[in-house]
């Protein structure tokens, strides 16, 4: 089969997914767009085969990233697998704001509910003198986080940790987190394609969506060397009331960073421990907080 009826074949029975049909066949053939073009050839019968393979699976709503095996983020490869989300581009904003804080300063980053580790990895890649930890539940997820490290060429420090039970060893100047943060009711009306492959545990961020941010902040204190700087991925409606859980942690500096769509999307803040630790009222809140377009 020439390449171009098969473009064409595969864009229809991926119907909604159509954008799909160019990434398969250059995974299996190993040709890049361009080469469907300039330098197109018949499809063997074996890349056919394989293709076809991956089409059916993607067609009962398996994610492509999960067939594949790998992804994007940043301009760097991933692997990912059942034990990992899928990094998505929302993530980016978080990775761009603590590459651009860090930038070449020598400090310890601490990435918490690492998945992949494609927010931490990215970070060590483009801060050169950054000494990342990758923290994590699940022990494939930490086993898929190496890999990663190892791909991309970069030294990582992996912990299995419960962060709602117990802190990690250790001090750190930066805490990086994308925290589950979506709420329980709302995990079962989420995307087929998210509910049935992806790891809930990674998704489900208790009642309210804010367990974990409850935990980690009120964590901080304990976990930075002296002074420290917090970066969170938030949902999109989440931005006051992470702020206001900062802010009664006596965090300050507070920030609201939006995504290249305007939505909210990070939450970054300083904490200074020679300040005298008190409540900030949530009346002062709206004049304490900065937002970053």
């Amino acid at each position: 089969m020439v390449i171009s009826r098969l473009r064409a074949e595969l864009r229809n029975k991926l119907n909604k997914n159509s954008h799909e049909a160019d990434w398969i066949i250059s995974h299996v053939t190993g040709m890049s767009q361009t080469d469907f073009i300039l330098n197109p050839r018949e499809i063997t019968d074996d890349e056919l085969s394989r293709i076809h393979s991956i089409v059916s699976r993607r067609s009962q709503g398996e994610p492509l990233q999960y067939i594949l095996g790998t992804t994007e983020f940043m301009g760097l490869e991933f692997k990912v697998n059942s034990s990992t989300l899928i990094p998505r581009q929302d993530s980016e904003t978080l990775a761009e704001a603590a590459a651009e804080y860090i930038s070449d300063k020598n400090l310890n980053i601490i990435d918490i509910g690492c998945g992949s580790g494609c927010i931490g990895i990215t970070i060590a890649k483009l801060c050169k003198n950054a000494h990342v930890t990758l923290l994590d539940i699940s022990s494939g997820a930490l086993e898929t986080a190496e890999e990663n490290a190892r791909l991309n060429g970069v030294n990582i420090q992996a912990v299995k940790c419960d962060i709602l039970k117990e802190l990690p060893d250790g001090s750190f100047d930066v805490i990086v987190s994308n925290p589950p943060y979506i709420e329980t009711d709302t995990v079962a009306t989420l995307d087929d394609t998210v509910k049935s492959f992806e790891p809930l545990s990674a998704l489900d961020g208790g009642s309210d969506g804010l367990k974990f941010y409850r935990k980690i902040t009120a964590a901080a204190h304990k976990m930075f060397t002296s002074d420290g700087f917090i970066l969170f991925e938030i949902g999109c409606n989440q931005g006051s009331a992470v702020s206001d859980i900062l802010l009664e942690n006596g965090f300050t500096d507070i920030k609201i960073t939006q995504d290249p769509c305007g939505n909210d999307r990070v939450v970054t803040a300083k904490l200074t421990k020679e300040q005298v630790w008190k409540k900030i009222s949530i009346a002062s809140r709206t004049s304490a907080l900065t937002y970053v377009h």
